[in-house]
């Protein structure tokens, strides 16, 4: 495992860091146990957030007594003074520090977000505050969007910017990327597998290690899984024509409009399962009909209770046609229900 500096911060962090929400799923024993695992291994680098459930806990239980040779991000949602130093003050305690490392304003995706934080009274007020009591050491941005991820780098307020980067998703090596570089900035690589959209491992990293200086920041929920990843590190990293024909194929099977399953659609306030009925046809393109129809089933049928009321798109992040979408995944359901009668 090799290490750098987070752009201009004095902040040496691995190479590769470890994204905190798939741990919501484990028990705290067994989150604990893939954390120190990952630490054993050479990652010290580590990201979570006050809305990712007991993701923070459980990091803070991991790593109690040795919280110096890590490095911890977090991040709040709230766009007022006084929610986002509520949400610091509940990071620090769960986390069991008296400082974060890096804490990010989270997703900035339009206009009125960044002049809500960056108002007075804002939330960036309260952690330029907590960075001047010591409880913050430096502050960095997440955004789903590119032109508003953009606008943050060129701000001049952060100390890093938290973006999606794949193989799928990779206009930001473009101006984003270029633009941070200049400033001398941290690049968090967040969606490393395209929100699971990936499900070839080697595949993303050899794309992703053609930019050591974009920290990728994977969520892990096995020990097998940390493991899978820090041997891609192991190796000497060569991107093959046959690789970026796969690449491709990817691209093409996905299109541009895809679940990312980051889920800030939910809930539904009719109750449809959005995140898995949204991926209903790459499950089919992978699997039998058989076998899609009776692993989504639940999520297919709840998709009847869309009435297209419009709150997941206000709430999605890329802006998605949700109920458009719905609606499309539902018919191809329909339409396997048909073929297997």
């Amino acid at each position: 495992m090799r290490y750098r500096k987070l752009g201009k911060t004095n902040l040496n962090i691995s190479e590769v860091g470890f994204g905190g929400i798939p741990i919501i799923r484990l028990n705290k024993d067994t989150a604990v146990r893939v954390l120190r695992c990952a630490y054993e291994r050479g990652i010290t680098f580590y990201d979570t957030a006050n809305a990712y459930r007991d993701s923070e806990e459980k990091i803070g239980c991991a790593f109690e007594g040795i919280r110096e040779k890590v490095v911890i991000a977090t991040k709040t949602i709230q766009r007022g003074a006084q929610g986002a130093a509520k949400q610091l003050e509940n990071s620090l305690r769960m986390l069991r520090t008296d400082y974060i490392d890096l804490y990010q304003l989270h997703q900035i995706a339009q206009e009125k977000d960044l002049v809500a934080v960056t108002a007075p009274g804002g939330a960036l007020e309260a952690v330029v505050k907590a960075k001047k009591e010591g409880k913050v050491r430096f502050i960095g941005a997440t955004s789903h969007n590119l032109s508003m991820a953009l606008k943050l780098v060129k701000t001049g307020l952060f100390s890093s910017i938290q973006f999606p980067f794949n193989f799928i998703e990779d206009t930001a090596k473009d101006e984003l990327h270029k633009v941070a570089r200049e400033l001398d900035m941290g690049i968090l690589a967040m969606k490393p597998f395209a929100g699971g959209m990936i499900n070839n491992a080697d595949l993303a990293f050899k794309f992703l290690r053609q930019y050591p200086d974009v920290i990728p920041i994977p969520g892990f929920d096995s020990v097998d899984r940390v493991d899978q990843v820090i041997s891609f590190y192991k190796q000497s990293n060569v991107v093959t024509e046959q690789d970026r024909r796969l690449m491709e194929d990817y691209r093409t099977e996905l299109g541009k409009y895809f679940c990312r399953r980051c889920e800030y659609c939910q809930p539904c306030p009719n109750g449809v399962m959005i995140t898995i009925a949204m991926g209903y046809k790459i499950l089919a393109s992978r699997m039998s009909p058989a076998v899609s129809v009776d692993f989504a089933r639940a999520a297919m049928e709840s998709v009847k209770l869309c009435d297209a009321c419009g709150t997941c798109i206000e709430r999605c992040p890329y802006e998605l046609p949700i109920p458009e979408m719905l609606k499309s995944s539902y018919d191809l359901y329909e339409q396997h229900l048909a073929e297997l009668k």
